[in-house]
């Protein structure tokens, strides 16, 4: 059975770090695109970052990049997402998800995630 676990989120002042782990069972995250979402209240959950399968490529949303960083811990089977300079428009529900899609792309979609965690609630306070 496959699940996907997500934790690390909570309360953190803007400029403030967190990192969000997500643990995999069921599948093996090496094998697979991984990649993380968020969804703010009222908002449609939107791309944040995801890795190739080889852990090489990586991309980032916009409104992230330079701040946020995918990493991934194959022993551990355990993708991570390092928060960092958070802002209050950070503030979501955050969710990682997997990918079966052959080709490596950096324009990711819903859709193109099979499995999803429950997610978890990070809240950033000005």
């Amino acid at each position: 059975q496959v699940q996907l676990v997500e934790s690390g989120g909570g309360l953190v002042q803007a400029g403030g770090s967190l990192r969000l782990s997500c643990a995999a069972t069921g599948l093996t995250v090496s094998t697979l695109i991984m990649g993380w979402f968020r969804q703010a209240p009222g908002q449609d959950r939107e791309f944040v970052a995801a890795m190739s399968r080889a852990g090489v490529s990586k991309t980032y949303a916009d409104s992230v990049l330079g701040r946020f960083a995918i990493s991934r811990d194959n022993p551990k089977n355990t993708v991570y997402l390092q928060m960092n300079s958070l802002k209050p428009d950070d503030t979501a529900v955050y969710y990682c998800a997997t990918s079966q899609r052959p080709l490596w792309r950096t324009n990711w979609r819903t859709s193109d995630f099979d499995y999803w965690g429950q997610g978890t609630q990070v809240t950033v306070s000005s």
